[in-house]
């Protein structure tokens, strides 16, 4: 068969972190005789070497290539490259991973559309990824009518063939942004990009040991020289005007004013942020024009001014205040409603003086130029978010708390402006939201695992994200665990921070169930019918297993039906002929074998009709009994010793 994908991994010292690499690239979808993977050892001193000369000897689509150390990853990916026999070529790092699916995804997807470049949709483990970008599917991208610039990491499929035509390769040596100024590259020369936005193709995955190479200190006056070659790519490629300043804008944004900002600023060493301050303020002065800065939401724009006018004082100051300025993103209320959890939220930002307040009469900020002080920047940014309040926005964001994965649902909003007590005006958003466990993940049904609630915010000069919660302090009551497309998902607060989230599949203790009592219970023409504090959309088929003490089980079929929207009712047949004269513990069985402990015990006397439902004694009652037994059969044991001893 042709090879389709060519892998191409750079390794240097992973260690274990390529173990997750590795069981992700076996286990891909795409048939091994349809894709290779070359791993190119960049003269690692570990055991990787021998550990990929084992793996290839065992797999034959996978390759491994010996070289000494150039640096860095450029080098061992133009290698790759060169040795690749595939269609199309995928960069992986060696401590990241690929969904069980990518490669088959990303490949079909890049033929029907005729792709030169394919962008998968990515997920951050402890490492940050683009968000915007992966809203929706773009099968024709370019970088005037996609975010394409925000995602310049190398983790991506190029058609082979447009790398010959182009000649186009990775810069080499101990460096910086090689990727930008490749990917820039090759965004502004494809013929065509397409953005695959319904699968999570690729994990990026901070390590526990923070040993990637993007989390190291950088020197910053090799980093920026770097950046400057990317600056020059989209100068080469592109006419001056719009579209040129929006895309030097990237680099303003989120090399400098980003690294520039808030907390991201204030935890640095200081000694360090002057040194990033000084090679930022060179590149604003020497590289970006009038129009660059202008399209900048407003913080944003304050931050680049006074870089570009070298007052670090006042950035400091500045990114200060804005640390304590975050959006809060409050529940008002949770319900299941025809299969969908609907949750109704109030959003508002917040300083660190309270809620954040229009003055009347406030001053709008310029398209350009710095504020005196801090004073005149919160009366801009205030003013900014009244100007832009109603295309304010609300996101809500599922994303998983294993892998990183995230997801938009559905959101209704309103807008609302309150009289602030001391005066000027709050600005609040109500929202709700839809979250569908059959559609919630791209389309697809959630997998098993923990969810947590994000909410994003825009408004203003602004967006950011917060947790949804905490639980109000009157407290909030979260509707039962709900049984819907074949999956348990249980609303829960979390722990220590009582925030909002979805356990899937995995609370088969904690759904409620242990508050049932025989009075929710009846048997009737050889049926039991429960009522259970569970959340089902249509009649669902489950269930019912009676465990004897003899370890015998019975297993019947049962139907769960809909009540009032907080209850279901449990119905099975029993065949009480085979249960006569037995105690017998009860289960409900879900889909996928997960079984849920009732705490009713079904007693079936030897005479017709003789059935009770009982619930089994606490275990600290049973510890009790169990203690007073040993001791009076003790006392028997003894007495009888006493006895014996008499007659002797």
């Amino acid at each position: 068969m042709p090879v389709k994908v060519s892998v191409i991994v750079p390794v240097y010292n992973p260690g274990p972190y390529i173990e997750d690499c590795i069981t992700s690239l076996l286990r891909q979808s795409l048939p091994p005789d349809e894709y290779e993977v070359i791993f190119v050892d960049d003269g690692s001193t570990d055991a990787t070497p021998a550990r990929l000369d084992a793996l290839a000897a065992e797999h034959p689509h996978i390759h491994v290539i010996h070289q000494e150390n150039s640096g860095w990853s450029g080098k061992p990916r133009n290698v790759g490259i060169a040795a690749s026999r595939g269609e199309f070529v995928m960069f992986v790092d060696n401590d990241d991973r690929l969904g069980d699916e990518a490669l088959e995804r990303m490949y079909d997807y890049g033929v029907a559309n005729k792709a030169d470049v394919i962008v998968g949709k990515m997920a951050g483990k402890g490492r940050p990824v683009p968000v915007e970008l992966f809203r929706r599917n773009h099968p024709h991208a370019t970088v005037a009518t996609a975010p394409l610039i925000d995602s310049l990491t190398p983790h991506k499929m190029v058609r082979r063939s447009f790398l010959d035509r182009t000649g186009l390769r990775f810069l080499e040596g101990r460096r910086r942004l090689e990727d930008h100024v490749f990917f820039t590259e090759a965004y502004l020369r494809a013929d065509n990009v397409s953005v695959l936005s319904d699968y999570v193709c690729y994990y990026h995955i901070k390590r526990d040991d923070a040993s990637n190479a993007g989390f190291q200190r950088f020197d910053p006056v090799g980093y920026f020289t770097n950046l400057r070659e990317a600056l020059d790519v989209v100068e080469r490629y592109t006419e001056p005007g719009p579209l040129r300043d929006r895309l030097l804008r990237r680099w303003l944004r989120v090399e400098m004013v980003e690294r520039m900002s808030g907390r991201r600023l204030l935890a640095m060493p200081d000694d360090y942020r002057r040194a990033l301050f000084k090679e930022m303020h060179a590149v604003v002065v020497e590289r970006f024009g009038p129009g660059v800065a202008p399209g900048l939401r407003p913080g944003q724009r304050i931050v680049a001014a006074l870089i570009r006018e070298d007052r670090y004082d006042d950035l400091v100051a500045y990114a200060e205040w804005e640390a304590g300025v975050r959006p809060s993103a409050v529940p008002a209320g949770a319900a299941w409603r025809d299969g969908v959890l609907r949750i109704d939220l109030g959003v508002e930002y917040t300083t660190a003086d309270g809620p954040l307040t229009v003055p009347a009469n406030a001053p709008r900020p310029p398209a350009d130029g710095a504020p005196r002080d801090v004073a005149e920047a919160a009366s801009w940014l205030a003013a900014a978010a009244e100007d832009g309040f109603e295309t304010a926005a609300v996101d809500v964001i599922v994303r998983d708390r294993e892998s990183g994965a995230s997801f938009f649902q559905p959101v209704d909003v309103t807008r609302e402006r309150v009289p602030a007590e001391a005066g000027g005006t709050r600005l609040r958003l109500r929202a709700t939201a839809a979250v569908d466990p059959a559609a919630a993940a791209g389309g697809d049904p959630l997998d098993g695992g923990l969810w947590d609630l994000y909410v994003r915010v825009g408004l203003g000069g602004w967006t950011k994200e917060c947790r949804l919660g905490p639980a109000p302090a009157q407290g909030l009551a979260l509707p039962p665990a709900g049984i819907v497309a074949g999956r348990v998902v249980l609303p829960y607060w979390t722990q220590q921070y009582r925030n909002l989230s979805l356990d899937v599949d995995r609370a088969v203790k904690s759904l409620g169930l242990h508050r049932l009592t025989p009075a929710d219970a009846t048997v009737s023409a050889e049926t039991l019918t429960v009522a259970l504090p569970l959340y089902v959309p249509d009649s669902t088929t489950v269930a019912v297993r009676l465990a004897g003490a003899s370890g015998r089980a019975v297993d019947r079929p049962a139907l769960l039906t809909p009540v009032d929207g907080v209850h279901a009712l449990l119905e099975a047949g029993l065949p009480l002929g085979e249960l006569r004269g037995a105690l017998w513990r009860t289960e409900l069985r879900l889909s996928g074998g997960r079984a849920v402990k009732l705490p009713l015990l079904l007693r079936v006397g030897r005479g017709p009709g003789a059935v009770e439902v009982v619930r089994p004694a606490p275990p600290g009652m049973l510890r009790r009994l169990l203690r007073r037994a040993r001791r009076l059969l003790g006392g028997v044991r003894r007495a009888r010793t006493t006895a014996t001893t008499r007659r002797a």
